[in-house]
C-alpha cells in the first residue's frame, strides 16, 4: 500500500512537472505571438521606409540628369578654367555647385472642394491657388519652404478641349493646373510651369489637394493655434460659423472649418489680395508643420494616417512608402520662420486680373541659396 502511494505521488509529481512545462511553453508561445504582433507593424513600417528611400534616391538622380544649368556670366581665372566642372556657376566671385542630396516637392492647393474627379480637357480642372515648394537638405538637416504667388506671371502652355497643345503665353502660373484632366496630367502641367520659372530645378514629387482637405488635416492634429494677421470671413456658406471667422490680432485656435476659411478667404476688392492670402497660407503652413512634428513624437505613423484620410481629395505621385520614409526623417529636420521664403516681386492690376512680376536677380540668388553649395577653393 505504501509502495502504491509512493508511485502515485511520484506519478503526480511527474505529471505536474510535465503540465507545468507545457504551461510554460504555452506562455512562451503566447508571449512570442504578442511580441510579434507588436513588432510586426514597426518592422513593416521600417521596410516601407527603406523602399521609399530607395525610390526617392532614384528619382533624385533622374531629376539632376534633366536639370538645365543656370547661366554663369562672370569671367573665370586661369586656375578656375583648369579645375572647372560641368554644372558649376560663378556668381559674385564665388563658385557654386548643385547640391545633389536635396529633395524637393511641390504642394498645390486646388480651388475645388470635395473629392477629386476627372475633368474634361479645357480649363475646368481647377487653379492652383496655393503653391509651396518644400526643400529638404540632408546635409544641414533643414527644411525650407518657398511660397509662390498664384498670380506670378510665367510661361503657361495652352491646350484645346482635346488636350492638343496650342501655344505658350505669359499668364498667372496658377491657371496652368486648369489645362488638363484634373488628375495626373494637370499636376504634371503645373510642375512643368514651376520648373520653367525656377531654372528647371529638379522636383522629386508633387501633391495636389482640393482645398477642403485642409479641414480634415487640421482636425487630425487637433487644430492650429496662431495670431490672425488679417480679418477673415467665412469662405463657404456655414451658418454655424457666421460671417466673421477671426479678426486681425486675435489669438485663436483654428479647427478644420475655420482653418479652411483662413487659407481660402480672399477679398478680391482689395489690390494685392492674393499677396495677403499667401501670407496667411504661409503662416498657417508654418504652424501646421510645427504642430505636426509635436504630434509625431507621440505617433510616428501620423502622416500615413493623414495620407489615407485625404486620399479621395488628393492627387500625388508620392507613394505611401515614400511618405513613410519622408515622415521618419522629417523629425530630424529643423524648421522655423526664417526658413520660409517668398519669390520677391511686385503686384500690378492687369486688364482683368492681378499680375505678379518676380524680381529676376532676387530669384537667381534664392536658387543659389537653397539648391547650391559653395565650392571650397
Amino acid at each position: 500500500m505504501l509502495l502504491v502511494n509512493f508511485y502515485g505521488k511520484l506519478a503526480g509529481l511527474v505529471i505536474g512537472a510535465e503540465m507545468k512545462r507545457k504551461m510554460n511553453r504555452k506562455r512562451v508561445v503566447i508571449l512570442c505571438v504578442i511580441l510579434l504582433m507588436i513588432a510586426a507593424p514597426v518592422a513593416g513600417f521600417k521596410i516601407i521606409q527603406t523602399i521609399g528611400r530607395t525610390k526617392l534616391q532614384k528619382e533624385a538622380v533622374k531629376g539632376i540628369q534633366e536639370m538645365v544649368v543656370m547661366n554663369s556670366n562672370e569671367d573665370l581665372t586661369e586656375q578656375e578654367k583648369e579645375n572647372w566642372q560641368a554644372g558649376w556657376i560663378k556668381y559674385q566671385n564665388k563658385i557654386y555647385s548643385y547640391n545633389k542630396d536635396i529633395l524637393c516637392f511641390l504642394f498645390m492647393g486646388i480651388d475645388k472642394d470635395n473629392e477629386v474627379e476627372e475633368s474634361l480637357e479645357g480649363t475646368n480642372a481647377g487653379q492652383a491657388d496655393a503653391l509651396f515648394l518644400v526643400i529638404m537638405n540632408p546635409d544641414t538637416y533643414t527644411l525650407s519652404i518657398v511660397s509662390i504667388n498664384r498670380n506670378t506671371m510665367s510661361d503657361v502652355r495652352l491646350y484645346d478641349e482635346n488636350g492638343t497643345y496650342l501655344t505658350t503665353v505669359k499668364a498667372q502660373i496658377a491657371v496652368q493646373h486648369g489645362f488638363g484632366n484634373g488628375l495626373k496630367e494637370s499636376c504634371e502641367y503645373q510642375v512643368s510651369a514651376v520648373r520653367n520659372l525656377l531654372y528647371q530645378i529638379p522636383i522629386h514629387g508633387y501633391c495636389a489637394i482640393n482645398m477642403d482637405a485642409v479641414t480634415d488635416l487640421t482636425d487630425i492634429i487637433g487644430g492650429i493655434e496662431l495670431t490672425a494677421i488679417e480679418d477673415v470671413k467665412s469662405a463657404k456658406q456655414d451658418e454655424t460659423l457666421g460671417d466673421d471667422i477671426v479678426n486681425r490680432g486675435e489669438k485663436v485656435i483654428l479647427d478644420g472649418r475655420k482653418a479652411y476659411s483662413y487659407v481660402r478667404y480672399r477679398n478680391v476688392d482689395v489690390i494685392g489680395s492674393a499677396d495677403l492670402r499667401l501670407n496667411r497660407q504661409q503662416q498657417f503652413l508654418g504652424a501646421f508643420v510645427k504642430k505636426l512634428k509635436e504630434e509625431m513624437k507621440e505617433d510616428i505613423t501620423l502622416p500615413i494616417k493623414m495620407y489615407h484620410a485625404i486620399t479621395s481629395q488628393m492627387v500625388t505621385n508620392i507613394t505611401i512608402d515614400e511618405a513613410a520614409y519622408l515622415s521618419s526623417i522629417a523629425m530630424k529636420y529643423s524648421f522655423n520662420t526664417d526658413q520660409f521664403y517668398s519669390l520677391k516681386g511686385y503686384t500690378v492690376q492687369g486688364e482683368e486680373f492681378e499680375e505678379y512680376y518676380v524680381d529676376d536677380a532676387a530669384l537667381y540668388e534664392l536658387i543659389l541659396t537653397l539648391f547650391y553649395e559653395v565650392v571650397e577653393r
